[in-house]
């Protein structure tokens, strides 16, 4: 290995290595939030991706439709719910406009000429189909047993997850998609070619971490998700809805997964079942911050990413052995080290 092949290499890693730290941030989010290990977040990756691709390459987006089915369940329990409680008029008038906002996307989608529009403009129909299936994904499946033991909200989301990955196999087909690259310039560093989509990688991820931790400490919102996170109960005893802040961060989860799927599609060849690999690589990171610390996370997942990159050059057949046994020398360091008993609970 030489200098420049050394640098490739790193390039790449550092490529792959900011998008799993935009997954881990957004575990670690959900997780301290809500307890659930978001193990569905790497469908909205591969969701986001193949979206795209199929708008750029004139199939078939029946992604919107399941846009529509999951906004209409989530309309009736809470129009259930309004019938329980008493009817009031702004909930209702609620419901009704997210009804109208599921039509208008399948509107959109289906008169649309999406071949020909501009990408930023399906980059923002992609996240506007993607990002609302977040928050309604909680409400039907977690918001109903949100005080439930960790174990049977880990249980659920794995069947979510399974549940997903048939739907993306039934919506997308078994064949990978790959989008047109934002930019095809390229950059010359020393002996070393650097692509525009990379950078674009890196610095939409840098833009994306820096807008969170300025959301979180800055906004009343994020002081309210940073509150649920340290303090639950007492979140919830000063007026902050639990509700709202599982929606918000599995909203924000969404988004940072379709827009990563967006990112990475230029890159590399996506498929329906790809998902599951991108998010795992984002947990290791967020195993290495102990699913409390977003930049111990944050370092830990671009440690992953360089690993990834030269284990392909040593031993490229052991790659993903090498990525995920990492994760086993911080589980003991963190075993050994911790005081916590399960039956203090």
């Amino acid at each position: 290995m030489n200098l420049q092949i050394a640098m490739l290499l790193g390039q790449d890693g550092i490529t792959n290595g900011a998008i799993y730290a935009l997954l881990a941030l957004s575990i670690i989010l959900v997780f301290t939030v809500t307890r659930i290990l978001l193990i569905p977040l790497g469908e909205f990756v591969t969701f986001g991706a193949l979206t795209m691709y199929a708008f750029q390459s004139g199939q078939d987006s029946s992604i919107v439709w399941l846009l529509m089915i999951m906004m209409a369940l989530d309309a009736g329990l809470d129009l259930k719910q309004l019938v329980t409680n008493g009817m009031e008029a702004r909930k209702a008038q609620w419901i009704g406009l997210k009804l109208a906002y599921a039509v208008i996307m399948v509107i959109l989608v289906e008169t649309l000429p999406l071949q020909e529009i501009h990408m930023a403009a399906q980059v923002l129909l992609t996240l506007m189909i993607l990002v609302p299936l977040g928050p309604i994904m909680y409400r039907i499946f977690f918001q109903p047993i949100a005080s439930a033991p960790p174990l049977v909200l880990l249980i659920v989301s794995i069947a979510v997850h399974v549940a997903m990955v048939g739907v993306g196999l039934l919506m997308f087909g078994p064949e990978g998609g790959r989008t047109a690259p934002f930019s095809a310039a390229t950059f010359q560093v020393g002996n070393v070619m650097l692509k525009s989509q990379t950078l674009w990688v890196i610095l939409v991820s840098l833009f994306l971490i820096v807008s969170l931790f300025l959301a979180f400490e800055r906004t009343l919102y994020g002081k309210a998700l940073r509150a649920t996170a340290v303090n639950r109960m007492g979140a919830r005893l000063m007026g902050i809805s639990p509700d709202f802040a599982g929606k918000a961060t599995f909203a924000l989860a969404a988004f940072i997964g379709v827009a990563s799927g967006i990112l990475i599609a230029p890159i590399t060849t996506l498929y329906y079942d790809s998902g599951f690999i991108i998010s795992l690589k984002g947990f290791v990171g967020a195993i290495i911050g102990g699913l409390i610390s977003y930049p111990l996370a944050a370092i830990g997942a671009v440690a992953v990413g360089l690993i990834e990159a030269f284990s392909m050059f040593w031993a490229s057949n052991y790659k993903e052995i090498i990525v995920f046994t990492l994760i086993i020398p911080f589980l003991l360091w963190r075993s050994i080290n911790s005081s916590h008993v399960e039956d203090e609970e």
